[in-house]
């Protein structure tokens, strides 16, 4: 499989070598390069902490910046950062008001950002917002609880823009783990991932398939089944997001929809807004009209052709955190 490198054991590395180079405005590499941290601190507020492993791109690292967040660690390719790269973070950007960790739910991250948060326990006050937007395992699929994907991208923007108005450490904590109830996800892949030392893909599918409920590291969904239109794949996907959100909220008129189009790695972005102009008249036809909408390359698992949709029900408050101002590699308006 071709890719763009030099060598697999140097892919990342360069990889983030270009992007600090890229936004220098924004970004710096930290202490011994084992993460990014935003250029600018701000004295006084509370540092908002993430990664994951690399290929995800531009999450996390390229959400480093003003209203997002303060450092972002990245392991290897689909591998967690070490706990010895979370705690340098948490050394260079607390800048007193402690440190939130936001973790996505997949057993490495969570084991080495919990490790991370008792080895800093003597030196940072430290609070953990776990992700779980995966509609596709719930508790009858994964024990754990469901997994962190694309929703990530949404706790990380209203926590940091929280955080850049002086919300404290059990304020952001409360915020973000009552975001986990209304946030879904629910994502579709053509065609499996390339790994950059390895010729073949993560799964395989045939010219008429497509693999239903994917997650972000190349593992395959809960169901192969035959391809099919645009029409009737963005059903599928807002029918899971819908069977996972309570009916309760899904009534509320004070929540605001926001809706996410997140593409994996290897989807066009003619198919990106295809895809989003069906999945709002979904919603509409089914009593949930966004107010406000994201649409593009986010939250990858590499080059995968394939793309999730999000639905996020924000209170108005969530909402003006939303809008409010960000500069990050990735993210800015």
């Amino acid at each position: 499989m071709k890719k763009i490198m030099n060598a697999p054991e140097r892919f990342v590395a360069e990889s983030l070598e270009g992007l600090v180079r890229a936004h220098e405005d924004l970004v710096v590499f930290g202490s011994g390069r084992k993460f990014v941290r935003r250029r600018h601190l701000t004295p006084g507020k509370v540092a908002v902490i993430s990664g994951g492993g690399a290929g995800h791109e531009p999450l996390h690292s390229g959400f480093v910046g003003h209203g997002m967040l303060d450092a972002a660690c990245t392991g290897h390719v689909f591998t967690s950062p070490t706990p010895d790269q979370i705690v340098a973070a948490m050394d260079e950007v607390d800048t007193g008001a402690g440190c939130l960790l936001i973790v996505k739910n997949y057993d490495g991250d969570v084991m080495n950002f919990e490790m991370a948060a008792e080895m800093a326990a003597s030196r940072h006050a430290v609070e953990t917002v776990i992700v779980e937007d995966d509609a596709a395992t719930g508790p009858a699929v994964r024990s754990r609880g469901r997994r962190g994907v694309a929703g990530t991208i949404v706790v990380e923007k209203l926590l940091g823009a929280a955080a850049e108005r002086g919300a404290g450490l059990g304020a952001l904590k409360e915020l973000g783990e009552g975001l986990n109830a209304r946030i879904r996800s629910m994502g579709v892949a053509l065609r499996g991932v390339a790994m950059p030392n390895n010729p073949r893909e993560t799964f395989a599918l045939g010219p008429e398939e497509m693999e239903i409920g994917v997650g972000i590291h190349g593992e395959p969904g809960l169901t192969r089944t035959g391809f099919a239109d645009a029409d009737a794949i963005i059903r599928r996907l807002g029918e899971a997001i819908l069977a996972e959100l309570s009916p309760t909220l899904v009534g509320e008129p004070d929540l605001r929809p926001l809706l996410l189009v997140n593409g994996f790695g290897g989807t066009p972005p003619i198919e990106l807004y295809l895809a989003y102009g069906l999945a709002r008249r979904f919603f509409e036809a089914h009593g949930i009209a966004p107010v406000r909408s994201l649409t593009g390359t986010f939250v990858t698992s590499l080059d995968m052709a394939g793309l999730s949709l999000t639905l996020a029900l924000l209170t108005p408050d969530q909402l003006a955190l939303w809008g409010a101002p960000v500069a990050t590699p990735a993210l800015s308006w």
